[in-house]
Parts: structure tokens; C-alpha cells; sequence
């Protein structure tokens, strides 16, 4: 441990662990029934679970024991109550948790260290490297896009109060944070019923709107004060998107209506933000000049704000030139007083345009499959024979059909289809064309899914020679990254295709996904098999003068895809493109890392150097060697193999089923999208999202798609006398370190003695034993591995928080496992209440266990 690390945890300990014990008093007088008894019975309860595990006791034993004990309640309804009293009590000390967590992360993590701008400045002038990185910032940008993916449990008022929580803390205003715990005692931490994907893009915009707006400005505005010519203004360097009301895949609530309200909410949102910061500048340039052409300004933007029929355009252009005026005169007849203020609010009006984030539409491959069979059955747009076709002779056709006129009844998944595609146009007229220029396709797994939906661009209306889209496949799954060289040099191939990206600046987007990837293949796989594919696809870009930017669709947790992500992209090396990092933020990780305007720049400064030091930097982070590549895939095929043994178990469905809360997920009411993407049909894991299924490991803290497997790959190479050669790996590979970084945290955040009971169950006992039996060689190996000895040694400030946060939720998902305990065991004769009864506190106890793990497993 080095010397920043002992501070950290010292500063860690003085200004959150023990502030939260000192604030955790207040929560006696919350404006809870009974809650002094409360707060004092779960002190008791807290002791008494952990007692109870350290001697093998079930959750259903130890709330029975605490029962007759503790609490000597007689009646079942007094019981429950007290139970949900628990819920409730630790919900709230979960966002106490949080908010200490964010009003401390300036004094806890270094902002100025390694990953920082600031750093990679040093060091940059230290290695008189200044010219290759004037190269690099003349094209090199982040994209960051905000998904609505439902893993936030905390509902938008929620996330206010902890917004403002954390300022009070901040300034040790105890009369405020009192005021605000008050608030939360009083604050539902569940929604009535689902939002809306605008109920959801609204929720988003506000972290645009209070964080992204200014972190991404103070980013930007460094990096041109620092390199003054290096950032072009036709590069913004960061750039945000934006799924909510674009996002179709498996969510019948998007519709085209959803998608203009969003794009319309968008631009209302960072017009606001620039008439706020033109009001700033009033009161500071009050010089000579300068006054009416900010009043001006201000007055343009007020009315295009109101106005909810366009009926006073204004244009990015039109901003930019008045800020420019202002500047010129400030600098040329004010001695340049206050211009950094001007030369801020022009970043960022390069940055956010009139539109802030790009609206990405998503969809999947099956919905443009069966809309065209459509158009073939009611249109002469296509031959009637359309469906029996060749792959081949579709592409042909697709490439080169043209639009109809006819007044053509189609079904209303075509209609919808077409009339979105349409739309982009009025966005990009409205909010420029970086408004909305991408369309992803989910589950993509031919090149005839990608000319699907370029013909479905010229159905549309839209021409050849003013296609201004960027058409996007998406590789999830092992088989389909395994295929996806061969699928882009089709269309790479096409001259059709080829002669829409030559419009497109010759580059073509590729997204890989990485969730389906784990629930398909495993942790070790999913993330080897994604590698593989970008070296594949960037050899393939090269080949044909086409430069490939990758879009990862990576969640919070490491078993989605998050952990320490900025790490992957410091070590792909010169095998894989690098000219843009994208990535989705999902979920409570737009809360968790990116929440307060501190956290978002820090996090961002880390995403944005990685890539940069993948360039400038090359000797520290060399490419896989041959030898190396080989132990990869050895390590990978081992582990998905094994992997594979437990998701093709015949029973691992009803396993998680009856052991874990996954059937009550689309109860939560947290997204507006369905769990499942045939919510019809019965349960089956091959039609469950990654989310709850991800989700549902984590809340009964066993983490299988974050290590499983591991463990029997690694012991299969020291039996075959290659530990040397992984060890040598893990010491020289970034790659490989980061992956087994990850793999420590989603093992640090299992506990096994939860689910200890069914060691011996007759049902399930095989299953469980499988899984522990990973887990502790998964466990044996990585730390052989790290030489360490204990799970995320190398990260104590982490390390220390996962353990307060998991001491902090022992009480839920103690009480979690009894509901659904009870509900396994209940009679069919008990009466339905009681059953609605288990099943409510099993939701409740999934909000505070997902929000109290910060991106779980």
C-alpha cells in the first residue's frame, strides 16, 4: 500500500465512516411510527444476523430466533410490520451512505493523480511529447451516452434530496442534513407505477442539465487552455448521448411521438442552460459594447424557450457569433477581463450545439426483418416473393429500392417504423444533425440485417445522397462477435453500402455489447470474445481505408461490462482503433460515478486519458503477443465451457426462480421497459435481459456472471505447467489485470452464507455446491494470481466501502431471503394476502440492496 492509498482510507474513515456513525444517530427521530424502537431493535437484528451466519444458521432461523429473543411479538402482522420498519430504516441509512460518499469524493480520491488531465499534462511536457498529442486532440473525442436501462432504484425525488443532502454535508450543516433525513422519512422510495420513457429522459436530463453540463465544460475548457490550436471546433472531445425515447429495442412504449417530445425536451434544456450562463455574464461584463449584445442574446433564447411552436428559430451560429463579439471587445477594450467566463460558455456551445445529447434510435434486427416483410405483402416496393429470397438478392433489392407515393395501408409496427426513420429528419432540422444521426440494430447478426435498415432509410424517404444517418450494428453474443469480421466485409464490399460511407467520412460505427455476452458465455469469454472482434474488425477497417470507431454497451457492474473500464481502454493497444472512446453509462452508475460535478469530471478525465495514453504512450501498453493470445483463448474457452455446464443445467432456471427475487423484477416499476423481451411467453433465460438476470445473482449475493468459471480456467493452466506464462500476463497485461480487478469485486461482494442453507437441499443443493465451489476456487487462484491475501488488497478505499455498504444491507437481504422462504414454504391453503404481503417486501428489499451495492456484482 502506497502512501496515497493509507491516506485515502484515512480520509475515507474521518469524513464517511465516521460521520455516518455520528449522522446515523439522527435517524431516531425520523418521522417513522416507532422509530426509536426501530433504529435500536435493528442495531440488535444487525448483531444478531451476523451471529447467526457465523453459526450456519438459515435466514428464516434467524428472524425466527430474533423473534422469540428480541422482539416478542406474538402476532405475525406486528412481526411483519417490524420487518418492513427495518426496510424502511436502512433504506434511508443506504442514502446516507451515498450522499457522505459524494460530498467527500474531492477529499478522498485525487483529482489532480494519474488519469487525470492535469497529470497527463505533466507528463506530457515531461516527455516533450506536446506535438503527438496536438495531433491526437485534433480528432479524438468521448462519447458518453445515457441509457435509461433499469438498474436506479432510487426514484427522481430521491435523488434530489441526496443531491442536496450531500451539499449540506459537505458544509457540516447539521441542521440541514437533519432537515433532509426528515425529508427522507417522509419520501416514498418506490414508484406507483412504471415511468414512461419520458418520465425517464426527463430524470436524465437532469444530470445533463446539473452535472454533465459543467463537468464536460471545465473538461474541455483545460484541455484548450492547455493546448490552445489542438481542439478544433469541428471536434467537440466530448460528446453525450442519449437513449430514452430512442431506445425501441424490446420496449413497446417508444414511439415516434416519445421521440420528438424527448429531442424537443432536449433542446429546451440546454437553451436554458446557456440563457443561465448569459445572465452570469451580465453581471460580470458590464462594460462598454458588451451589454446590449448580450441582452440581445438573452432575449433570443428566453423567446425560442417559451415558444412551443418554433416560431422563433435560433440556431447554434447565431450564439456562437454573439459570444465571439462579446470576446472580441472584452479582449481588445477590457484587457481580456472576465474572457475565460466567454471562452467557457463558447466551449460549450461547441460542445452541446441546440440539441445537448444525441438521440440514438435502437432497435432489434427481428422488428426490421418482419416490417419488410410487410412492405412486400401491401406495397410494390418490394416483390411479392420478397420473403423466400436469397440473403444475397434481398441486399440487392434493399440497396436500390426507392420510396412510393401510394397510399399504402401497413400494419402499425410499419407505420410506427417508417414514421420514425422519417422524424430524424425533423430533428436534425431542429436541432442540428448531431441531433439524432445514429441507428443502432440490436441483436445483429447478418449483413442483411444492416441493408435491412439502409433500405428502410430510403422507404423512408430519405435519399442516397443525403443519408445523414450512421446505420450501427450491434454484436452481443459469442457467436454473433465470432461472426462479425465476416458480416462487415460484406457490406464493406457492397458498393451500395460503400458509397454511404464514403458520405459518412469513410467511418463506420460498430457497437459491442458485452451484457449478452456474459449471460451467453461467461465473464472470462465475454470480454476475450469482444477483444478478439475489435482486433478482427480493425485489421478489416485498415484493409479497406475505413476507419472503425467501437461503441461498448458496457453496464456498471464488472459482470456487464463496468469495474475499472478506463483500464480496458488504456490497454488495447495499437491492435485496436482507437480514434473515439464510446460507451453507454447505465443505470444507478449515472448516480453513482457520475452524480455530482466531481465525480463526472473525474471519471471522465479517466476515460478520456486512457485512450490518449493508448497513442502517445505505446511502450506501456503493448498488444497480445502470439503466445499470449493463445493463453487468452485457452483461459477463455475453459471458463466458457464450464459456464456453459451451469446455464444449460436443467434446473438453474427454477433455481433462480424460487431462490432469488428475479420474477418480481418488472414489479419494481422502475423502467419502462419489460424484463423480458417476450414478456408473453414463460419464463426462459434465453428471452431474459441481462439486466435482472445480472440483477438477480447480485441480491442473492452469489455474483455468477462476475467470476464463474475463472476459477477452473486458471486451475486448468497451472496443471498443464503454464502458471509462469499467466502469471508473467497478469504482471505485463493491463487487459488481463483489469479483468481479474473486476473478477475480485464481484467476489468480494458474495456472501455465501445467505444461501448456505441449501448446501444440502434435495432440489437445489447440486447448484448451490456447484457455485461455491467456483467461488472459493475462483477465490484461491486470483489471489495465487495477485500474490495478495484478500480480495481487492490493491484497492483498500474500495475495499473498505463494499464492506461498510454490504454490513450496511445485511439486515435486507436477510430479510429478502426469509420472504422468499416463507412464500417456497407456504401452503397453497394460507390466504393470498399474506402471500402479497412476502412478495411486497421481497421488491422492497430490492431497492435498497441494489442502491446500497453501487453497480452490484
Amino acid at each position: 500500500m502506497d502512501q496515497y492509498e493509507s491516506t485515502g482510507i484515512q480520509r475515507f474513515k474521518s469524513n464517511i465512516s465516521l460521520p455516518f456513525q455520528l449522522y446515523n444517530s439522527l435517524f431516531t427521530s425520523l418521522p417513522f411510527q416507532k422509530i426509536e424502537k426501530t433504529g435500536i431493535l435493528l442495531s440488535v437484528f444487525l448483531e444478531h444476523c451476523t451471529d447467526g451466519y457465523e453459526q450456519h444458521r438459515s435466514p428464516l432461523e434467524i428472524i425466527d430466533t430474533f423473534f422469540e429473543n428480541h422482539a416478542i411479538y406474538q402476532n405475525t402482522v406486528e412481526k411483519l410490520d417490524l420487518l418492513f420498519r427495518f426496510i424502511q430504516y436502512v433504506e434511508r441509512q443506504i442514502v446516507l451512505f451515498d450522499a457522505l460518499e459524494d460530498a467527500s469524493f474531492k477529499k478522498v480520491n485525487d483529482l489532480n493523480g494519474a488519469g487525470s488531465l492535469k497529470f497527463l499534462v505533466a507528463e506530457v511536457t515531461r516527455k516533450k511529447l506536446t506535438k503527438e498529442i496536438t495531433d491526437k486532440l485534433k480528432y479524438y473525442s468521448v462519447r458518453i451516452v445515457l441509457t435509461a436501462h433499469p438498474t436506479q432504484f432510487y426514484p427522481g425525488p430521491v435523488l434530489g434530496i441526496i443531491n442536496d443532502l450531500s451539499k449540506a454535508l459537505k458544509e457540516n450543516n447539521a441542521n440541514s442534513v437533519n432537515m433532509y433525513l426528515q425529508q427522507l422519512g417522509k419520501t416514498a422510495f418506490f414508484n406507483k407505477k412504471k415511468p414512461t420513457p419520458y418520465d425517464e429522459a426527463v430524470s436524465l436530463i437532469w444530470f445533463l442539465e446539473h452535472v454533465f453540463y459543467s463537468a464536460s465544460g471545465k473538461m474541455i475548457s483545460f484541455l484548450k487552455n492547455s493546448y490552445p490550436d489542438a481542439v478544433p471546433e469541428d471536434n467537440r472531445g466530448i460528446c453525450l448521448g442519449f437513449w430514452p425515447g430512442g431506445d425501441r429495442d424490446g420496449n413497446p412504449n417508444v414511439n415516434v411521438s416519445i421521440t420528438l417530445k424527448v429531442a424537443d425536451a432536449l433542446h429546451s434544456s440546454i437553451l436554458k442552460c446557456y440563457y443561465r450562463d448569459v445572465k452570469k455574464l451580465k453581471r460580470r461584463l458590464t462594460f462598454k459594447g458588451i451589454e446590449q449584445i448580450l441582452t440581445n442574446l438573452e432575449a433570443d433564447l428566453n423567446k425560442n424557450i417559451l415558444s412551443s411552436n418554433d416560431a422563433y428559430p435560433i440556431s447554434s451560429n447565431l450564439i456562437l457569433e454573439s459570444l465571439k463579439k462579446v470576446k472580441t471587445i472584452v479582449h481588445t477594450d477590457h484587457d481580456g477581463l472576465f474572457e475565460s467566463l466567454v471562452d467557457d460558455l463558447i466551449n460549450k456551445v461547441l460542445l452541446f450545439g441546440l440539441y445537448f445529447a444525441s438521440i440514438d434510435i435502437r432497435q432489434d434486427s427481428s422488428v426490421h426483418t418482419s416490417i419488410l416483410a410487410d412492405i412486400a405483402e401491401n406495397a410494390s416496393l418490394l416483390p411479392k416473393n420478397y420473403t423466400s429470397l436469397s440473403a444475397n438478392e434481398k441486399i440487392n433489392i434493399l440497396s436500390n429500392v426507392k420510396t412510393s407515393a401510394d397510399n399504402v395501408s401497413y400494419g402499425e409496427h410499419t407505420l410506427e417504423t417508417i414514421q420514425t426513420i422519417a422524424s430524424i429528419k425533423r430533428i436534425q432540422e431542429k436541432n442540428g444533425e448531431a441531433g439524432c444521426n445514429r441507428y443502432i440494430i440490436s441483436q445483429c447478426n447478418s449483413a442483411l440485417n444492416i441493408m435491412e435498415v439502409y433500405g428502410l432509410f430510403l422507404i423512408s424517404n430519405w435519399q442516397k445522397e443525403s443519408l445523414s444517418v450512421d446505420i450501427i450494428p450491434l454484436f452481443e453474443n459469442v457467436e454473433a462477435l465470432e461472426q462479425s469480421g465476416n458480416i462487415m466485409e460484406t457490406v464493406f464490399t457492397n458498393e451500395i453500402y460503400r458509397q454511404h460511407l464514403n458520405q459518412r467520412n469513410n467511418i463506420q460505427t460498430i457497437m459491442v455489447g458485452f451484457s449478452d455476452g456474459t449471460k451467453d458465455g461467461g465473464y472470462l469469454m465475454a470480454n476475450w470474445g469482444i477483444y478478439k472482434a475489435k482486433k478482427i474488425l480493425t485489421e478489416l477497417g485498415r484493409k479497406y481505408n475505413i476507419e472503425i470507431i467501437f461503441f461498448d454497451g458496457r453496464g456498471g457492474p464488472p459482470a456487464r461490462g463496468g469495474g475499472k473500464t478506463h483500464n480496458f481502454y488504456a490497454s488495447m493497444g495499437k491492435a485496436v482503433s482507437n480514434k473515439e472512446i464510446q460507451l453507454t453509462i447505465q443505470g444507478q452508475t449515472i448516480s453513482s460515478r457520475f452524480g455530482t460535478v466531481d465525480a463526472a469530471r473525474y471519471n471522465m478525465e479517466q476515460l478520456f486519458t486512457a485512450g490518449i495514453r493508448n497513442d502517445i504512450f505505446p511502450a506501456e501498453n503493448k498488444s497480445f503477443t502470439e503466445q499470449e493470445g493463445k493463453l487468452m483463448e485457452e483461459i477463455s474457452l475453459v471458463s466458457m465451457h464450464k459456464y456453459l455446464q451451469l446455464r444449460n443445467h436443467p434446473k438453474l432456471v427454477d433455481y433462480l426462480l424460487h431462490i432469488s427475487p428475479i420474477k418480481y423484477y418488472a414489479d419494481t416499476n422502475i423502467g419502462s421497459r419489460p424484463a423480458k423481451r417476450n414478456s408473453a411467453a414463460a419464463f426462459q433465460l434465453k428471452d431474459l435481459r441481462a439486466i435482472p438476470f445480472v440483477g438477480a445473482w447480485s441480491q442473492i449475493k452469489q455474483n455468477v456472471t462476475g467470476y464463474y468459471g475463472v476459477g477452473t480456467a486458471l486451475e486448468k493452466i497451472e496443471t498443464s505447467g503454464n502458471w509462469a506464462e499467466l502469471v508473467k500476463l497478469y504482471k505485463e497485461s493491463l487487459f488481463f489485470k483489469t479483468l481479474i480487478d473486476n473478477c475480485e469485486m464481484s467476489m468480494m461482494k458474495s456472501f455465501f452464507s445467505l444461501t448456505a442453507f441449501l448446501k444440502n437441499d434435495d432440489e437445489y443443493g447440486e447448484i448451490w455446491n456447484d457455485i461455491y465451489d467456483e467461488y472459493q476456487l475462483s477465490k484461491k487462484y486470483v489471489l495465487k494470481l495477485s500474490g495478495n491475501n484478500e480480495l481487492m488488497q490493491d484497492f483498500p478505499v474500495e475495499q473498505l466501502s463494499i464492506s461498510i455498504r454490504d454490513k450496511i444491507m445485511l439486515p435486507l437481504i436477510s430479510i429478502q431471503q426469509y420472504a422468499l422462504t416463507q412464500l417456497r414454504n407456504m401452503p397453497k391453503s394460507d390466504p393470498d394476502e399474506l402471500k402479497a404481503v412476502y412478495e411486497k417486501m421481497i421488491i422492497r428489499c430490492s431497492f435498497g440492496i441494489i442502491n446500497g451495492g453501487r453497480n452490484s456484482a
